[in-house]
Parts: structure tokens; sequence; C-alpha cells
């Protein structure tokens, strides 16, 4: 998963120059008490039964095109609504003398019945530039020609030379197609950028590059620094941004990318069905949902699915990528991704990649395109203190081969998996380069499987036929003086490989027998492990190993 620092050459678009709207206010006053009253909010309307003549005041005095709209300023307060279920040409842009304030933010939407749709051809459909204090909400935005290849569909960019970043921006119940970002996100520098950035219930799709994306300048391992702060992405639905076959020198059809933030969620989510028209020469793929160059992030309780690359790299489902720092990936689903369901990677010997956890997800069926790549993966020049833990990995061979379970390769430094469940179905069930000492990788309480009865490790250029005997041999699978880990059956309800095809079928891989105990994470390691699994319910201490506490209400030893 060899990854360059993703600088999308997305246009910086700054809106056309707008005409100042002269309003002539009477005024009253008194010799001694001055009287001043705020400027009143407007909301406009276009129709296309509207008349450009009009003041577009009301519904009846509506404008007819986006033109004569974007020759009003807005003001904070003000709405700008496109009448549902019509077509409008043309972009809308927000500039640095509109909006601006947070407890009186700038609507644009529809009226009427359903959403209206802005269709662009060489610009943005929407551009927030150098301000905040917007909500866009109920629209559907379309491109075609230039736009899809250089713009974002709902385009946030930040360049003031004056710094500071801009926000509150809140986007909810939109629908974006094609364009190369479904929604953009960007800062010239770590001065810039956006804060408390909102987008829920969004359908991003058909778009070049990605979904959705947020990013900012090169990261700096000796002074790190972000763009944004505070972006919370909920119930986005990112699909079918397939690509561009043309692009040989980056990655392209993701989901969604989180770059340069400090402080993310990304929560009940999807991306699926991305990245079939990837390069198929591009030194590094599309993943479903990850991050790069961020601290603090939490990806939770989403599901990927289905993700595609063209070339021989990614494909995943979740990752985190290089200079991601004191973040989460939990409760999510992945099935029958190209890549791996989850990974660690770090392009870069920096120290930039570290204090991470994957812990409480589930990955069935994936590595589809790329088995070697295992369903879990790991590896990069420098990932420091990565903890992996109560997570289930289930691996039927792929139609390309065998696939492990767990891959590991050098360049961790205190990395812990710990009471996983990894099950493959034929190979070896875990794969690592030479090279990993204790130290560097450490494996303890794990149950692993293989259904076709021959279990085996590859360790480091070894083929290990025994648990024992790998334990003996490297280390691993030891909490001090005490062996741990297992060879056990999880007795999945759904059978030795559960058939996970939706998220409806995640509780087939629940052990519907009473499970094996995993280590007392917080007593042996002084981790907090949290309180419920995968499916919200309560963990005894010490907790049975994977995802899902079993069915049965007893725990085995």
């Amino acid at each position: 998963m060899r990854r360059p620092v993703a600088t999308p050459a997305l246009r910086r678009h700054a809106p056309n120059v707008l005409l100042v709207l002269v309003l002539s206010l009477g005024a009253g006053s008194c010799a001694e008490t001055p009287h001043y009253s705020p400027p009143r909010a407007h909301t406009y309307y276009v129709s296309p039964a509207g008349d450009d003549q009009h003041d577009g005041t009301s519904a009846d005095r509506a404008w007819r095109t986006l033109t004569r709209a974007e020759r009003v300023p807005l003001e904070p307060g003000d709405r700008l609504l496109l009448q549902g279920g019509a077509r409008y040409p043309g972009t809308v842009t927000i500039k640095d003398n509109e909006a601006g304030s947070a407890n009186s933010p700038v609507r644009i939407g529809s009226y009427g019945e359903g959403r209206a749709t802005i269709e662009a051809t060489d610009g943005p459909g929407i551009s927030v530039h150098n301000t905040a204090g917007v909500e866009i909400t109920d629209l559907t935005v379309t491109g075609r020609g230039s736009a899809l290849k250089d713009e974002g569909g709902i385009n946030l960019y930040n360049d003031r030379p004056s710094g500071g970043k801009l926000g509150p921006v809140k986007l909810s119940g939109v629908d974006v197609s094609g364009f190369r970002a479904g929604i953009a996100i960007g800062g010239k520098d770590h001065r810039t950028g956006f804060r408390d950035v909102s987008v829920s219930q969004a359908r991003l799709h058909a778009n070049k590059d990605a979904g959705l994306l947020v990013y900012g300048p090169d990261f700096d391992p000796a002074h790190p620094g972000y763009a944004h702060r505070n972006i919370d992405l909920q119930g986005v639905d990112a699909f079918r941004n397939d690509g561009d076959p043309t692009a040989d020198h980056r990655h392209t059809g993701s989901g969604i990318i989180l770059g340069s933030v400090r402080d993310a969620t990304v929560r009940a989510s999807s991306a699926h069905d991305n990245g079939a028209r990837s390069s198929t020469e591009a030194p590094a793929g599309p993943v479903g949902i990850w991050a790069y160059d961020s601290t603090a992030v939490r990806i939770e309780r989403n599901v990927a699915y289905q993700n595609h690359t063209g070339s021989s790299v990614d494909g995943a489902g979740f990752g985190f990528d290089s200079n991601v720092s004191s973040s989460t990936i939990q409760y999510n689903l992945a099935y029958r991704n190209d890549g791996p369901g989850y990974y660690a990677y770090a392009k870069t010997a920096n120290g930039a990649h570290r204090d991470n956890t994957i812990r409480f997800n589930i990955s069935v069926s994936d590595g589809r395109k790329l088995p070697h790549n295992g369903g879990l993966s790991v590896h990069g020049k420098d990932i420091r203190n990565l903890q992996i833990y109560q997570n289930t990995v289930v691996m039927p061979d792929s139609p390309r081969g065998a696939a492990p379970a767990l891959r590991l390769r050098r360049g961790e430094q205190g990395v812990a998996l710990r009471n996983n469940i990894l099950v493959n179905e034929s190979g070896p069930v875990v794969t690592a380069e030479p090279g990993l000492e204790p130290a560097d990788v450490a494996l303890q309480g794990n149950n692993y499987r293989t259904t076709d009865g021959a279990w085996t490790v590859d360790w480091g250029g070894r083929s290990y036929p025994a648990l024992n005997a790998w334990r003996e041999a490297t280390g691993q699978e030891r909490a001090g003086q005490r062996a741990t880990g297992f060879e056990a059956d999880p007795c999945f309800a759904g059978g030795e490989l559960p058939a996970v095809r939706s998220a409806g079928d995640a509780p087939l891989v629940v052990p519907d027998c009473p499970g094996r105990k995993g280590l007392d994470l917080r007593a042996l390691f002084g981790i907090d492990p949290g309180t419920v699994d995968y499916f919200g319910t309560e963990v005894p201490v010490p907790p049975p190993v994977g995802a899902a506490v079993p069915q049965a209400s007893d725990s085995g030893t």
C-alpha cells in the first residue's frame, strides 16, 4: 500500500466578484438615545417560472437563474432557496465578504416539493471561499465537463492571507455526483482551513477521485500542524466513485478521505463499490474510508464493502495511512473488498504514525483481488505503538488463491495484536516477514483457525505447523512466562466461514458456543478496552476473544 502524500490538485476556486446590493434604509434618531436596528435577513427565491427582473424576495417574485442570484451578496441570516424538482445551470458562490456568522448562518437549500438540482459545467456546484457560517441542505448537485476533471461539487477552501480556521459549516441532505470530489474541504496551509464542519445524510457518488475529500498542505513531522479541526461526518454514503484510469501517478476512486485534520469523526457511514476504474499503473490505490496526515480521528460504526483497486495495491475497506496519530478504528464492518478489510501503513520513517488503535471490528471475505495482503495488514517503514485487539477476521480463499487472516511486514515498533479471532480457509493463517521480534510486534491471546485442518504460520521465511512450535521458536504468544493464544473453532453462528453479504449478516460471525477467554488488557497492559462489543453487548472481564461476545451465557477457559 505504497501511498504518496495526498496533495490534491483540486482547483482553488475563488468565486466571481459579486455586485454589492446597496439598500437605502430609513434611519430615525433622537437627541439623547441613539437606536440601532440590525439589518433584516432576507430570503431569496429562484424558480424556473421566475423573472430575473424581480427582486427575488418571495416565491411569487422569484428570480429565474443562478446568474441573477450571484449578483446579490448573502449577509448573515439570509437564505437562498431554489424551487424543488427543478434544475439550475451554474454555480452558487459564497465568498469572504458574505456569510461569516456562526449564530446567523447563510442557508442554501430547496423549497416546495423535492430537491432542487444545481448543474455545474466549468466550476463547483457550490463554492464557499474564505468564509463560513453557512448551511447547505436538501440539494442535488451535479457536474459535467471540466467539473469532473477539476472541481469539488461542494467546495470549501480557505487561503486567507491573515490565516485563521473558519467555521462552522453544515452540509446535510445533499446528493453530489459528477465532480473530481463530491465534497472537498481544503486549506492552503496549517494556519488556514476549517473548523466545526458537519456533513450528514449525504449521498456522494459517480465522482472521480473521491466521494468526500478533506486535505491540506504537506505534513511536517518536525512541526506537526493540521489545516482543519473538528470535522464530523455522519450518515455519509460514498459509492461508485470509480476513479480515473488515466491517473497513473496518484490514487483515485476512494470513498471518504480525511487529511490534515485534528479531531474528526466518521460514523454510521458507508463506502462501497468505489475504485472500479482506478488506474492499473498507479503506485497507490483507492480505499473505502481512510485517514492520512491527521490526529485524533475516530472511524466508528461504518461499513465498507466491495471497494476495488485497478492496480496491485490497496483496495482496502478502512485504513490509517502515513502520519496518523492518536486515532481509532472501531466497531466497523468490512467485507468483499479487493484488499484488506483494515490496514495501517507508513511511507516514511519519521515517527509520526503512532499511538493508534484498531479494535472491535469485523472483516469477512476481504482480499478478493489481493489475497496475499490478508484481511488485516500492517506494514510500512515506521509504525509505533499500534494496538490491535478484539477483532474478528474471516478469510475464505479468494478466486485468486488462499489468503492469510493477518499479514505483517517490517517497520513496526511496539505493535501489539491481542484477543483477536483470526480464521482462514487454507494456507498460513498468519504471514510475517523476517526480522520481526516480539519487541517489534507482539501477538498475545489470539485464536488462530484454519478450516481445512492444515494449520500453519509463516514467520520470517519459516513455516510452523503448530502453535507451540511457533511459540517456542519466535517468542510469540507469550505474556511473561505464560503461554497465550490457542487454536479452536470459534463456533460462528453462520458456520466455519460465514458468508456476509450485507450489514444485516454481521450476526453470522457471533460465536454460537461459549468463548475462550482472552487476556485482561487493563490488568496486564494498562489498556482501556472499552465496555461493549461490536453489537453493543457488555463485555465481561476478562473478555472473550474477537469482536463479539458469544451468544452462550458463560465463557470457557
